[in-house]
């Protein structure tokens, strides 16, 4: 299309008729969440929600101030202040397509070293939930527990008043507040982070205990920190979705595309208000864990499944190597056999209904998601979202073939060369740690398993895991990718 609409408030009127637009006016919105971290998931999830409590004349106060904390954050931030903070997004079915301007998020923070305006904006008495999507990786633990040697928490201490991280950033606002009188307000994980907030409490209030431990005190009986659970599939944008909203005649530099299905659980605990979520889907509920371990293990450990074993055979999607029919087998069959066991049902769901429903959604053509970028952060991904599955199979004295198979493809994954020769660039925070490990694990695949920040002693210990793991790595070095996963398909693993 020749002629784009370039997105604004003003040009909100002259997009197609089939584009649905914020039924509100923006004029009026006044802040209440800062979201740091402000990516396409925020913007296709969080954002989204409240957006939708604004189209039915509510919510009109909760309005979403962007932050970010790393220098990239700089170049969004200038993308969306130049189409007035609104986002198009693209929901892709298999059949269909449905476009939406949201308009709930009302700024960008400067993004400047020691987050000033970030801190000023929190500890303003307007700010109400401070939400964050960082990453798994992003909470500064290591074996589970808070990394106080961290370099970046080591520079929070020095600097508290100019931190380098947000969770500094969060306790200089909560100082401020506290110092003047202003009162708490809820932070809000919205990363796939089992216990999501109980960790992110830990991050922040370990982090406070260091300096003040009075702060800390006030930060822990004061702050709410809600556990949730959070679920859509949302691709990175590329050229592809910038050709797809240029198509719809939009001219938004920064689009956001999604799969039809939406899901947030949230524990009900909101020290500062919140807005209605459960008036537009959200679950608000006591029992988030339940929730949240059923998509984590199995949406979640999906992924990994699918994700190193695709990319290692060449194939660029996560659609395309879902439905590849060595890939396919192997993914339902770990689900279905050292997986779902150990998962519980929840309200509308049995662990296989949900299955059923993740296997259709990694099926879905057209999201463009690369196997690639799910890959990616494996050091943070597996513990999450894989480890607690084999650790349930070998408490019930179950096999665990088919998940020590996933390890070492991925052990197989970090050696940075696919199957057909190809180089895969770093793709983990950790990488120059991991990659020097699967060089090593080559000949002695022990060496893996002696990733002490993945792997501890009693999973290494139990050779019902290291020993079906070390069989698998060799074969993979033996047979290839492929021959191994049709080694267990079959049996002969």
């Amino acid at each position: 299309m020749d002629e784009l609409t370039r997105l604004s408030n003003a040009t909100l009127n002259q997009l197609q008729g089939s584009v649905r637009v914020p039924r509100y006016d923006r004029a009026v919105l006044t802040p209440g969440i800062v979201h740091i971290g402000l990516g396409n998931f925020h913007r296709a999830h969080q954002a989204w929600y409240v957006h939708r409590l604004m189209d039915m004349g509510l919510c009109q106060d909760w309005g979403i101030v962007g932050a970010g904390v790393r220098p990239y954050d700089a170049q969004m931030r200038q993308k969306l202040l130049a189409q007035d903070c609104l986002t198009t997004l693209i929901e892709l079915d298999q059949e269909s397509t449905s476009v939406e301007v949201t308009g709930a998020m009302i700024d960008y923070l400067p993004v400047e070293d020691g987050h000033r305006p970030l801190i000023a904006q929190m500890a303003d008495p307007a700010t109400r939930i401070v939400s964050l999507t960082v990453t798994e990786g992003g909470y500064f633990r290591v074996g589970g527990a808070f990394d106080a040697d961290h370099p970046e928490i080591l520079e929070d201490l020095a600097k508290p008043d100019a931190p380098a991280t947000a969770f500094g950033a969060i306790v200089a606002a909560l100082k401020q507040r506290r110092e003047r009188g202003l009162g708490p307000f809820t932070v809000q994980s919205c990363d796939n982070l089992q216990n999501n907030g109980d960790i992110v409490r830990c991050t922040i209030v370990s982090l406070a205990r260091l300096a003040d431990p009075e702060l800390a005190d006030w930060i822990d009986a004061s702050c709410s920190f809600p556990n949730s659970m959070v679920d859509c599939i949302v691709p990175a944008t590329g050229s592809k979705e910038i050709a797809l909203v240029r198509d719809l005649g939009i001219g938004d530099m920064a689009p956001v595309t999604h799969e039809p299905f939406r899901h947030w659980v949230i524990e009900d605990d909101f020290c500062a208000g919140r807005p209605e979520w459960e008036r537009v889907g959200a679950t608000m509920t006591d029992d988030v864990h339940r929730f949240e371990a059923m998509k984590l293990r199995v949406l979640n450990g999906g992924h990994q499944i699918v994700a190193n074993a695709g990319d290692l055979l060449g194939i660029e999607t996560i659609a395309e190597a879902s439905t590849h029919p060595l890939i396919s087998g192997f993914f339902r069959k770990v689900e279905t056999e050292e997986i779902l066991p150990d998962v519980r049902p929840v309200p509308g769901f049995t662990p296989l209904t949900y299955f059923d429903l993740v296997e259709r959604r990694f099926a879905n053509s057209r999201i463009v998601d690369t196997t690639r970028r799910v890959a990616f952060d494996g050091s943070s991904r597996h513990p999450g979202f894989i480890l607690p599955s084999v650790r349930d199979r070998l408490a019930a004295d179950a096999s665990v073939e088919g998940l020590a198979l996933v390890e070492a493809l991925w052990a197989r994954y970090c050696l940075g060369v696919r199957e057909d020769g190809s180089k895969i660039e770093p793709n983990d925070p950790i990488w120059s740690e991991l990659q020097p490990q699967a060089e090593l694990a080559k000949g002695d695949p022990a060496a893996w398993l002696g990733l002490e920040s993945i792997y501890d002693d009693a999973l290494v210990g139990d050779t019902r895991f290291s020993d079906a793991f070390t069989r698998h790595l060799t074969r993979i070095y033996e047979d290839g990718v492929a021959g191994a996963i049709d080694a267990y398909l079959s049996g002969r693993a």
